[in-house]
């Protein structure tokens, strides 16, 4: 640590830390528009000026570290200040430059009220400007359809570059020309193509990058804003909701360090049009094979005069990737009552079973615990496609050095570098006599990462068991480390695993109650499964997709931004996601609708509020109850999944999301995610040729 006065208050810094970061431990606000904590340090805009004891210029705090500085003679600490008529004057200089070129359309700019340009005019600029001659003027770009350009109003920050170069890993964004000719481009002005493009738009510092869906949408007062929980992927990255009325205007990222930093996926982002169309706003009744209008009295008749016809065990219910634990909760406390052993959340046909022990289907070293991490070993995933924020937490730890990467699986064209290592089980059977076997045994801490489309098979039961063997040899897992990690792609999966919300013994999984042998099938949001004919079919959801085109009866629920509920992360977090609007006309939340059906079907459930639901909930599973937390697996459990055996099916491991843009009812509704889609495939198909 290293003594600095700052504004007259000693601080001890760390000799890493920039004169910037130091400065704001010891309470100074230092204004910035190119420094990033998260990005390379640039140094290009200047507004970060102080002034150092001894030096007679001021210093650009940012890319002077406190270990750069020359110490006094006397041996005495280094004085800082920050506050002086010389640093608000070289400020001051800075945006009169900065301002000289800017236009003047704060008013129909998307970025008014959220600019840092015009904070920062507020404190230094001045109501006068002496530069007469005309301004430059730059123009448009077309960058896709996420990110809307006015790149007139861009000051050569460069945020944007380095984010797309050092965190998204797709080198799409760069400055051509110099001086007064230097422009942000794509180079041929093409479509951008990383999953985390639109972070850019949060990182500008001014309007030359906005949301190009969400443009002269809201002025951002005009918003009520929500804290809640992503369920795009299984990762649970923490976003904020910003609704006006009963309608979500726009999400964004909020920081969390130990799950997803403050990127949020393309996906994540701009989903918010898939929640306004092909909602499901009333019960429907299907009569001569097609869908009509009906009240809730008539939909739960028809639903009970079924279940009275049948027996228990022909009774089932399958729970989609969107589900709560609340509702699935009380879902398979119905099923319960009604006999009925013949439930399943894992619609994908996964053979992950909780009896395993709950560490066999966790990320178990966490996701913050990838940068400990010294290898890596990815089997049958693509984490760019089922989890775009957890592969930008690969690739720093990748770009922070040592770290070599293997791949069993498909070829795929992720961020970072990687040992094409095979394509099947086999590959990862002799992995043992590999080059890339001695490397991970080497490290101290490597990981091996298991995708939810390697268990999702025939024999996945089999290749979690050779996982887990290899995990073992490797030495990934040991006192003080555990790298056996599942990544799962749906955000109910582990949660249901958790509350087993998975067939007893002798019920149907998923697939066999999928091929229509049951009287009754509820589907709680469950869109990825083909439903056979010879089912009566109850879907309760929120979109008209998959489950309520194959419905008998439909009962219109809320979607995730319209109840409030409990999630479960792939590495074991759980986490709560608020209510930020409410569902559109008759629509209830799924736990309301089970509720009141459970009434008509006389097994009434006893619990007539959410808070008396959680509390149930809470009392069968103590560790819900700790919100942000992580209750870790144990080892042995890894033991206990590698002694399992079996053989595994040869055919090539693969990912279990085909479609990053398409991977849920909601987004498969979002016409931007269609015109990503679109775009991507075109871009495959160019890359192919």
């Amino acid at each position: 640590m290293t003594k600095i006065i700052v504004d007259g208050k000693e601080i001890d810094a760390p000799p890493e830390y920039t004169l910037l970061q130091a400065c704001e431990m010891a309470g100074a606000e230092i204004p910035r528009f190119c420094f990033h904590e998260r990005l390379s340090i640039a140094g290009n805009c200047r507004m970060c000026l102080i002034e150092v004891a001894g030096m007679p210029k001021p210093q650009a705090s940012c890319a002077m570290g406190v270990k750069d500085l020359p110490p006094n003679k006397d041996g005495s600490p280094k004085i800082i200040n920050t506050r002086t008529p010389m640093v608000k004057k070289a400020r001051e200089g800075v945006m009169e430059f900065l301002l000289i070129n800017h236009p003047l359309d704060c008013p129909i700019c998307d970025q008014g009220g959220e600019c840092d340009l015009q904070d920062q005019a507020m404190a230094y600029g001045v109501d006068a400007s002496r530069y007469s001659e005309n301004k430059r003027a730059v123009e448009e770009k077309y960058i896709g359809p996420l990110v809307k350009t006015i790149m007139t109003r861009c000051i050569h920050c460069t945020r944007c570059i380095r984010f797309s170069t050092e965190v998204a890993g797709v080198s799409e964004l760069g400055a051509i020309g110099r001086g007064e000719d230097m422009e942000i481009t794509t180079y041929l002005e093409q479509a951008m193509t990383s999953e985390l493009q639109g972070n850019v738009v949060d990182l500008c510092p001014v309007g030359a990058l906005t949301s190009k869906p969400y443009a002269f949408s809201a002025r951002p007062w005009e918003l009520d804003k929500t804290e809640s929980i992503d369920v795009m992927d299984a990762l649970g990255s923490a976003i904020r909701i910003d609704t006006r009325g009963r309608e979500v205007l726009r999400i964004l990222p909020r920081v969390n360090d130990d799950v997803n930093e403050e990127w949020i996926s393309d996906k994540t982002r701009h989903v918010v049009d898939g929640l306004r169309t092909q909602r499901l706003d009333q019960p429907y009744i299907r009569e001569k094979g097609r869908l009509r209008p009906a009240s809730w009295s008539e939909a739960f008749a028809a639903i009970a005069a079924m279940v009275k016809k049948s027996d228990g065990k022909r009774i089932g219910a399958i729970a989609g990737d969107l589900a709560t634990v609340e509702e699935m909760f009380a879902l398979k406390d119905l099923m319960t009552r009604l006999g009925a052993g013949n439930i399943d959340a894992r619609q994908d046909g996964s053979m992950l079973d909780p009896k395993w022990g709950r560490a066999s289907y966790l990320f178990n070293a966490t996701v913050a615990g990838i940068e400990q991490a010294d290898a890596l070993l990815i089997v049958g995933a693509n984490p760019r496609r089922e989890a775009a924020v957890l592969n930008a937490r690969i690739r720093k730890r990748w770009r922070a050095g040592q770290f070599p990467i293997g791949v069993i699986g498909e070829k795929a064209d992720l961020t970072y570098p990687y040992e094409y290592l095979g394509a099947g089980a086999e590959t990862l059977a002799g992995l043992s006599k590999s080059k890339f076997a001695d490397a991970l045994k080497a490290t101290e801490r490597p990981l091996v990462l298991l995708g939810a489309g390697a268990l999702a098979r025939k024999g996945g039961a089999a290749i979690a068991s050779l996982a887990a063997k290899t995990a073992i040899d490797i030495g990934a897992v040991k006192d003080g480390w555990n790298g056996f990690s599942v990544l799962h792609s749906a955000a109910s999966r582990v949660g249901a695993l958790d509350i087993g919300f998975v067939p007893g013994i002798g019920a149907q999984d998923a697939m066999a109650m999928a091929r229509g042998g049951l009287d009754v099938l509820f589907l709680l949001g469950a869109d990825e499964i083909e439903i056979a004919a010879g089912s009566f079919v109850v879907y309760i959801g929120s979109h008209g997709d998959r489950g309520a085109h194959r419905a008998d009866v439909i009962l219109p629920g809320a979607a995730y931004p319209e109840k409030s509920g409990t999630y479960v992360n792939t590495e074991g977090r759980v986490q709560m996601a608020a209510r930020a609007a409410f569902p559109p006309g008759d629509a209830r939340e799924d736990w309301a609708i089970l509720r009141a059906l459970s009434d008509v079907l006389g097994h009434k459930l006893p619990y007539d509020s959410l808070v008396q639901l959680r509390q149930a909930l809470y009392a069968a599973h103590p560790h819900m109850l700790r919100i942000g937390q992580i209750a870790p697996g144990e080892a042995a459990d890894i033991r206990k999944l590698a002694a399992l055996g079996g053989t595994p099916d040869k055919a090539a491991l693969r990912s279990s999301v085909e479609n990053f843009y398409f991977t849920n009812p909601i987004a498969r509704a979002s016409a931007i995610m269609a015109e990503c889609s679109a775009l991507a495939g075109r871009a495959t198909q160019t890359a192919a040729e």
